[in-house]
């Protein structure tokens, strides 16, 4: 077989391309995912956690007074369950049905006639909610 002469450019055959017809497709319809999105972060807005906290902390003066509960359950049941509501629907966009979830989550752990936030169960719904963001971060331990 000979070798091409590598001083010329190859010669292109002189053949006349031939034209393909072009074939459009109508778009695909969209697909429909029925999961539920989340909004990135925590699912309960640091405003609501903080809510909790204050009215929770109401309990170290209500815990010594056990015929004040009556008035104080409730109390503490609504002071949470709105404002909370009212966060979780408008700040943080949630739909009714999953602000009214943790509204409701948050207002019977406030209406418990004891200070949670300093248990373990209270720790830990704190750091879910990404509380320590609000309040920064302190100097790394070393």
């Amino acid at each position: 077989m000979p070798q091409p002469d590598m001083r010329e450019p190859p010669k292109m055959s002189d053949a006349q391309g031939r034209a393909v017809p072009l074939e459009v497709l109508p778009p695909e319809p969209p697909r429909v995912t029925w999961s539920v999105a989340a909004p990135e972060g925590p699912p309960i807005h640091a405003l609501s956690a903080l809510i909790l906290v204050a009215v929770d902390s109401l309990w170290a003066v209500f815990d010594w007074a056990p015929p004040i509960w009556i008035v104080a359950i409730p109390f503490c049941f609504l002071a949470v369950f709105v404002p909370t509501f009212l966060i979780q629907k408008f700040l943080r966009k949630d739909s009714n049905g999953r602000a009214v979830t943790f509204a409701t989550i948050l207002a019977v752990l406030a209406a418990i006639p004891t200070p949670i936030t300093g248990t373990p169960i209270g720790l830990g719904l704190l750091a879910w909610t990404g509380l320590g963001k609000i309040f920064g971060k302190g100097p790394p331990s070393r």
